[in-house]
């Protein structure tokens, strides 16, 4: 039977898109669900248009245990992603499915982390802090933001020229190349990451 992944996400959704793609053939893991804050968000549609179920949520359905909870405990995920989610996660959910959700940050935690540490602004303050690398940082989500146990990292090097927007597109194709993967080796090898 394959292993069950449910990603959220607010945005755009290239990230979620390359998960499905990358899944899309695989005899032993399946994007199941494609979950929102967003309604009007970018992702819904890539992964509607992959064949892959997408919901949209409010705020409250998020935290009573009649809303997403309910969804999730339907679906049955063995792994629960968060890529490019901006609210924090619920207690309820992360304690429903214990090491079971994940996260990838778009710099090398512990630095560039905590509340309202997301996207351009991180890339802003890699840049404003004039860091020599930036990189992805894959991890347990818990109850606080950026907090959890590390599982990946993976860093770039920056140039002394380089923009926030020169620094995103680098993480992002570290995202791209590494997220599909670690969550392979979490969920069909877990002793090799």
């Amino acid at each position: 039977m394959k292993k069950r992944v449910i990603i959220f996400a607010s945005g755009n959704g290239t990230n979620t898109q390359n998960i499905i793609k990358y899944f899309e053939n695989s005899k032993r893991v399946a994007v199941v669900c494609v979950l929102s804050n967003n309604k009007n968000a970018m992702v819904l549609e890539r992964s509607a248009a992959l064949h892959v179920e997408a919901l949209a949520f409010t705020k409250a359905q998020m935290l009573s245990p009649q809303g997403v909870l309910r969804i999730l405990k339907n679906r049955k995920p063995d792994l629960i992603v968060l890529v490019g989610f901006l609210l924090k996660f619920p207690e309820i959910i992360i304690d429903a499915f214990p090491n079971k959700v994940i996260n990838i940050h778009p710099a090398l935690l512990p630095k560039f982390g905590g509340k309202g540490m997301y996207g351009n602004h991180v890339h802003k303050a890699v840049v404003a802090n004039k860091e020599t690398h930036s990189g992805i940082t894959i991890h347990y989500v818990d109850n606080q933001y950026d907090k959890g146990e590390i599982i990946f990292q993976k860093k770039t090097l920056l140039a002394p020229k380089d923009t926030p927007k020169d620094v995103a597109v680098k993480v992002q194709f570290l995202e791209h190349q590494w997220l599909p993967k670690i969550i392979e080796q979490i969920l069909i090898n877990p002793d090799s990451t």
